[in-house]
């Protein structure tokens, strides 16, 4: 994993992103296609699938602050993740039983919760696994792998959902496959983190759970707001990874709505991870010179230029692969080092607690950018205007980043 050395937990925890990244990438390629063929002609896949986006995002953001506070306490962070790790592998399978495009919602939605879930207790053990000075190479090489790692399986996923022809497979069962072995390769590398990660900094069991949870969560939510620093930055991190969110999850449903064809969509956002993985890494040596505030702003700016591109410029497959590489370059950075910069500011045995009220403000804004899109586009019935309504939310992250105290 380059030429840094890494600890095994170090490398267990790099390996979830690995793992889950499989999942992340199906989402945002394979399955809003799929989703489309057995939605009603006519229908617009943007919408539904914008309003099935901000559902799990609404119950990830809902329960993460408590649960992260429960999982705080002593041997409870494993335990967490765990189950929501194996919710979500147990999901992704399933979700080539239904024929019945509800159905198939309600399935992702719980699958969409499971994984977001999981990778908040996973970013809680990045206090546990590495140190400061690592975290944001550390976390950097997270998603670099992630992206890398992901291909493996998407391509075999891709060689039985439009090559399966040749042997007699279909693409609907294509696609029931690609779920097996997506749900398979997140299983496997979970394992890693479940066996070799453990929780080293927690908080002590107290005699009464629920009002400690509910205690603990008030003073974190007093010790955030009295953090001047730490409370910029959550602002800003509000809405500048609104943007980032929403363009990862419906950059295929909205080249769908414009006619791009689903084999140069998958591609292109294939090419994504490619060139995310470089860039993820390059982020995370970066930063150590010139510090991540600086870098996190040039990303900020280059994702708003994203949105206007997408906005004014996105007609043609040719177009849609451009932009695909421009989001590869800043998109591993901006999540990377986000994370680790919120990482440094908080105290580690309250590591969940805080990473889960940093996820109500990643999953608010995940709600109001799809909730946006999908609401502009069915009002105007120009998908544009939907990504239009989000690159001013750049444009007030930027500023509130630059105003946050160093």
């Amino acid at each position: 994993m380059g030429r840094m050395k890494f600890t095994k937990q170090e490398k267990s925890w790099i390996l979830y992103d690995v793992g889950n990244s499989a999942f992340v990438m199906l989402c945002s390629t394979l399955i809003p296609i799929y989703f489309s063929s057995l939605t009603e002609p006519g229908s617009s896949v943007v919408v539904a699938w914008g309003y099935a986006e901000t559902v799990a995002s609404l119950v990830v953001a809902l329960l993460m602050p408590i649960l992260g506070s429960m999982a705080d306490l002593k041997g409870n962070k494993k335990k967490f993740f765990i189950g929501f790790a194996g919710t979500g592998v147990v999901a992704c399978a399933a979700l080539g039983v239904p024929s019945h495009a509800l159905i198939f919602l309600i399935i992702y939605v719980i699958a969409s919760v499971a994984l977001n879930a999981s990778m908040v207790f996973c970013d809680g053990f990045l206090t546990d696994v590495t140190t400061d000075d690592r975290f944001d190479t550390v976390s950097s090489h997270g998603f670099a792998w992630g992206y890398i790692g992901s291909c493996i399986p998407f391509i075999a996923c891709l060689g039985v959902v439009l090559g399966g022809g040749a042997i007699g497979i279909s693409q609907s069962l294509g696609m029931k496959l690609a779920f097996l072995i997506t749900a398979v390769w997140w299983l496997a590398f979970s394992l890693p983190l479940a066996l070799n990660v453990k929780q080293t900094h927690y908080k002590e069991r107290e005699p009464n759970l629920i009002r400690s949870t509910f205690s603990g969560l008030a003073k974190t939510l007093k010790a955030i707001v009295a953090d001047k620093r730490l409370l910029m930055f959550m602002l800003a991190f509000f809405f500048y990874i609104d943007g980032v969110h929403t363009i990862i999850k419906m950059a295929t449903s909205f080249g769908t709505d414009l006619g791009i064809d689903s084999t140069q969509l998958v591609l292109a956002l294939l090419l994504t991870q490619f060139v995310a993985f470089p860039s993820a890494i390059a982020y995370g040596r970066l930063a150590g010179r010139f510090g991540a505030r600086k870098l996190l702003l040039v990303a900020v700016s280059a994702y708003f230029l994203v949105a206007l591109f997408a906005a004014f410029c996105l007609d043609t497959a040719g177009e849609f692969w451009f932009l695909a590489v421009c989001v590869g370059l800043f998109q591993g950075g901006v999540q990377a080092l986000s994370r680790s910069e919120f990482g440094r500011l908080i105290p580690k045995e309250h590591a969940n607690e805080y990473f889960g009220f940093f996820d109500i403000f990643g999953k608010y804004a995940s709600i109001m950018g799809t909730f946006l899109m999908s609401f502009f586009t069915q009002m105007t019935g120009d998908a544009s205007i939907g990504v239009l309504s989000i690159a001013s939310l750049f444009i007030v992250g930027f500023v509130l980043l630059w105003k946050t105290p160093k």
